[in-house]
Formats: structure tokens, sequence, C-alpha cells
């Protein structure tokens, strides 16, 4: 009786789950794993597994809501919008597994690859170019990287909330953890530590009103604190590949194919965003083309990827 009612059970359960929400699960519980051995320190992820058995569950109380109150619009919302959330999360909890490695970072062989490819250091060379109207318009360019792909979600959404909005998120979000991926792979913090004085930002490389505020809530954002006595240990690795210029590409690649009316906004403040991450000292150029290469990846095998995952339920393609 228990084996024939435990499919009859778990079957509606897994049909509310979504290929998104499968990607996010699968993930989460490739974070849990990999954790404590990556630590050496099995008690180090039962911490992470309580927090990530809660998300799990809120996906599934998520899922269930479409069943439970159909047509609620802020259930729908949250639902549909949560990725946004995840991606956040998942990027915290990718920055503890690094520290919890103890390798070393790549930024050495990053920037043997940009004296090869360029002859010299892009970042160095680029600051006898700098002016504060050039840094202030680049960083606030920089600063747009979620609100463009939030601005291409929303007015997806709008327009077809189970078909194209669907397939964006998804796509968006494997983009991410691919990301996240390489950043455990190939640790390394970028030319602002490396090659320039990380607290002498402000001073080297002006701007005018916003520049030093958002600076330091990117810095805050990346788990640097203002005033920290060694940043460099505290920081964030991302930054191979560029994250800023793969999610970037793959947000104007989807505003030109779904023609969203902000196309032409996002392609401005885009080519700006990616310029900005080698004059500002966030990326060697060498970032850039690993972003351009996992992009390409990303667009490539994330249909099926979804496929894949629409069989656990509610796939469309």
């Amino acid at each position: 009786m228990t084996t024939r009612n435990g499919p009859r059970l778990s079957a509606p359960i897994m049909k509310n789950l979504r290929p998104v929400d499968a990607l996010v699960i699968l993930f989460l519980a490739a974070l849990t794993i990999f954790y404590p051995i990556a630590s050496g320190e099995p008690a180090d992820g039962l911490l992470l597994l309580g927090v990530n058995a809660a998300i799990v569950a809120g996906i599934f109380a998520l899922g269930a809501s479409d069943r439970m109150f159909p047509g609620n619009r802020l259930l729908s919302v949250a639902r549909n919008f949560y990725p946004v959330l995840m991606i956040f999360i998942v990027f915290k909890e990718v920055h503890v597994v690094i520290q919890s490695m103890h390798r070393a970072d790549w930024d050495a062989a990053f920037i043997e690859a940009d004296r090869w490819l360029f002859g010299t250091d892009p970042t160095v060379w680029l600051s006898r170019l700098s002016h504060p109207i050039v840094t202030e318009i680049l960083q606030i360019s920089y600063a747009s990287y979620y609100l463009i792909m939030i601005a291409l979600g929303v007015e997806l959404y709008r327009r077809d909330p189970r078909g194209v909005f669907s397939d964006v998120v998804f796509c968006i979000t494997y983009g991410f953890f691919l990301s996240y991926a390489g950043y455990i792979a190939f640790p390394g913090v970028g030319p602002r530590f490396t090659l320039h004085e990380f607290g002498s930002m402000n001073t080297d490389l002006p701007g005018l009103f916003l520049t030093d505020f958002l600076r330091g809530a990117i810095n805050a954002g990346e788990s640097i604190p203002a005033g920290a006595a060694n940043p460099m240990a505290l920081a964030q690795r991302d930054v191979f590949p560029s994250g800023h210029t793969q999610m970037t590409m793959l947000t104007m690649y989807f505003a030109w194919k779904h023609r969203v009316r902000s196309r032409h906004l996002i392609t401005v403040l885009g080519a700006l965003l990616i310029v900005s991450t080698v004059y500002l000292r966030y990326h060697y150029v060498v970032d850039l083309l690993g972003g351009a290469l996992f992009m390409a990846i990303t667009v490539s095998t994330a249909p099926v990827i979804y496929r894949v995952l629409g069989k656990t339920g509610q796939g469309r393609i």
C-alpha cells in the first residue's frame, strides 16, 4: 500500500517544479555536498545544509501556491522572480565555499595572459586616459548590471509570464551558476588588488558625484566592508569568467532577440558596462574573453538542460 501510494503523493509535488526550480535545487545540493569536502571539516556543512533545506522547502511551497491560490498576483510575482534573490544568495554561498578551500588565487596567470595578449597591463595603460567624467559614467554603467536584467525580465513577464519569460529566467539563472562554477575553479580577486592600490581607488580614479558611493556599495556587495584592514582577504573571488561581461552579453542578446522596448538603452549601458570592467580595474581583459566564452556556452547548452529538467515538472521546450 505504501509503495502504491508513494508515487501518487510525490507526483503532484514534482509536477509543481519548473526547470528553473530544479536547477536551483540541484545547484544548492551540489554546494551543500561540496562545501564540507572542500573545507575538510564535515561539521562545516551542517549550517549550509540547514539553510539550503529551508530554501528548497520554500521553493516547493511557492510551487504549490499555484494550485492552492490560483490567480494570486503577489504569489505569482514571488514565484517568478525569486531567482533574482537566489542568484545573490548562491553568490554568497559560493564565496563561503571558495574561502574554505584555501586555494591560491589565479591572478598571476591572468596577468601573464593579458601581458602576452597586449604586451602590457590594460588597467595600468587605461589609467593614462582616465578622467572624472569618464569614471562617473562608467561607474554608473557598471552599477546598472542587475537593473538591465530586471528591466528585461519585467517587460517579458508582462508580455508572456509562462513562455518567453520562463525560458529567459532559466537561461540567465543557468548562466549565473555557470559563472559561479568558474569562480570556484579559477578563484581571483582582480587588478584593483594586484596591480593597483585598493585603498587608493577613490583618489587614483576619482569620479564626480556618485562614483565613491557606488564603489562603496559594490565593495559591500562583494563582502568588503568600509575600512576593512585586509580587504583582499575578504573579497569575493569572482574574476574569471567576468560575470558582468557574460550576463550583460546574455541580456543584450535576449533584449534584441525578443525585441524589448528598452533594448537600445540596454545595449548602450551594456557596452559601457563591459568597458567599465577593465577601466574601473575590476577585471583583466582575459576575464572578458572568458565571459564571452561562457555566454556562448550558456546559450548553446541551456535549451538542452531546460528540456532535461523540464521532464521533472512544467518544462515547455
